[in-house]
């Protein structure tokens, strides 16, 4: 009869590997006396044979030495945290009475081994695993190996987890990485009071953003119950329950549009834009402003504009103060519209506004009736539009282009000096590049036409209108040194069809 027990025992068995329980046959044998914990570094490795000369193999044996050294150091760190998860492990305390009557083994990849006495009756109330594997035999002690054990701290933890009535207590305070690995472990054994508290201590702490990728990675590997979904809820929102991307996109753009404070404006505008460049790691899960939403503030931007110019006009005998008010608001509204041409420009949506602002000839009027120190913001917008053009930004009709430079050319040669003088956002030579290269994308007698006219107002104006020269010298050597004539081909393709018997 006690052969059977023994045979019987020895069937019993398992081996935990690599951090998860995958081989539902395992080991369990009867335990020997021996200390309630123990722990044992790996065995030092062989020192290599002396050899009379240096070779290759005693340097590689050398460089083995070192990483060896360090390796050394990381195990004594190890112990040592083992040791202080073991110093007050409640299977140590006297009030447990019986002996543990099962030896649970934690061993490292590198062989570093870790043996606890452990009770069976806890391991059975705690474990769904270890109350099927130990549900029989009740009166047999047992040895019970962990092998190949990514983290053995963890793994030692998760065991006096097991023994602690207040969980969360004891999960305050810890990283937020530790109880994602007492997590896994506590699944992979089935300890559901410890899934429960590690899940309800993620729900609760705040994360990084590091932290937060590594809790959506950990959480979407492992199969848990319901609770996973409360804690991801920081995260992700139910349709149903959720504004539409777009109507925040909206409201939050709106917002700043109309915020009362300047410096509050300017910080805002700065945020958004960076967070609107911001790259999804797959695109296709993105949620991004839509080309709607950012005409709609276009053309709401340009009604502003077009009141303001209007209403600077009929002020021309009020008091000043009213006058500075509404020069006040022309910039506020034309910065405004810069923002959001920029937002277009960076999200390859605006070659529709380059034929909007052509088409503002009301609004060129009303310009041209402004004290250029009031309206220069107003031109930044079409010198903002040339650079794109120049850089292949915005890729518009020829027609559109010409209708651009029809409508706010002159307008822009008035305000440079004041844009150049007064504004240290604006980067000159950045401005006449643009410029230069918008009208060289023109047909030969639109440059002509334009260029001609800019050497008159270069010569009276100077430094105050842009200097664009390499746009007159490309048009020069084009009109009077390489001309290209287009010749006809007068050649004609013969096409012979000749039919073959069948």
């Amino acid at each position: 009869m006690a052969a059977d027990n023994i045979l019987k025992s020895r069937q019993v068995s398992t081996m935990i590997k690599q951090g998860f329980i995958s081989d539902p046959t395992i080991t369990f044998s009867p335990s020997r006396p021996h200390s309630r914990v123990s722990l044992s570094p790996p065995p030092p490795p062989a020192s290599a044979s002396p050899s009379k000369s240096p070779t290759l193999f005693e340097m590689m044996s050398e460089e083995q030495n070192r990483e060896s050294r360090h390796s050394d150091a990381a195990r004594r760190r190890l112990q040592d945290q083992v040791s202080k998860v073991l110093a007050d492990a409640p299977f140590l305390d006297p009030a447990w009475g019986e002996f543990g009557d099962v030896k649970l083994t934690v061993v490292s990849r590198d062989g570093f081994k870790v043996s606890m006495d452990v009770h069976r009756r806890v391991l059975v109330e705690q474990s769904r695993f270890f109350a099927e594997k130990l549900r029989r035999d009740g009166a047999v002690s047992h040895s019970v190996e962990i092998c190949d054990c990514d983290d053995v701290e963890i793994y030692v933890e998760t065991v006096v987890l097991m023994y602690c009535d207040d969980l969360r207590k004891r999960l305050m305070g810890e990283e937020v990485s530790k109880v994602l690995g007492l997590l896994k472990v506590s699944a992979a054994i089935m300890f559901d009071a410890g899934i429960i508290s590690c899940l309800e201590y993620l729900e609760v702490v705040p994360w990084s953003e590091d932290e937060e990728e590594k809790v959506v990675s950990h959480l979407g590997q492992l199969q848990l119950h319901d609770s996973v979904a409360e804690v991801l809820q920081r995260v992700s929102a139910e349709p149903s329950t959720s504004m539409r991307p777009d109507d925040i996109f909206l409201r939050l753009l709106t917002g700043v549009l109309q915020a009362k404070d300047d410096k509050a404006r300017r910080e805002m505008k700065t945020l958004i834009s960076r967070l609107l460049r911001d790259e999804a790691p797959d695109n296709r899960d993105r949620h991004d402003v839509s080309k709607d939403t950012l005409y709609h503030l276009c053309h709401r931007c340009l009604s502003s504009l077009v009141l303001c110019l209007s209403e600077a006009t009929t002020y021309a005998d009020d008091s000043r103060r009213d006058r500075g008010a509404i020069m006040s608001e022309i910039a506020r509204e034309a910065d405004n519209m810069q923002w959001i041409v920029n937002i277009l420009i960076d999200k390859k949506m605006g070659e529709d506004f380059v034929k909007i602002w052509a088409d503002q000839k009301e609004l060129a009027v009303l310009h041209s009736k402004i004290p250029t120190m009031y309206r220069h913001e107003i031109s930044k917008i079409t010198a903002q539009l040339c650079i794109a053009i120049g850089r292949g930004h915005l890729l518009v009709p020829r027609d559109t282009r010409f209708s651009l430079l029809s409508t706010w050319l002159e307008a822009l040669y008035e305000d440079f000096g004041w844009m150049r003088r007064a504004c240290r956002s604006v980067d000159k030579k950045l401005v006449e590049d643009g410029l230069s290269q918008t009208i060289l994308t023109l047909p030969l007698p639109q440059q002509q036409a334009i260029l001609l006219n800019w050497f008159d107002r270069f010569l009276n104006k100077g430094d105050d209108c842009p200097n664009i020269q390499r746009a007159f010298e490309v048009w020069w050597r084009r009109a009077f040194i390489r001309q290209y004539v287009s010749e006809q081909d007068n050649s004609q393709l013969q096409i012979t069809i000749c039919d073959y018997p069948n």
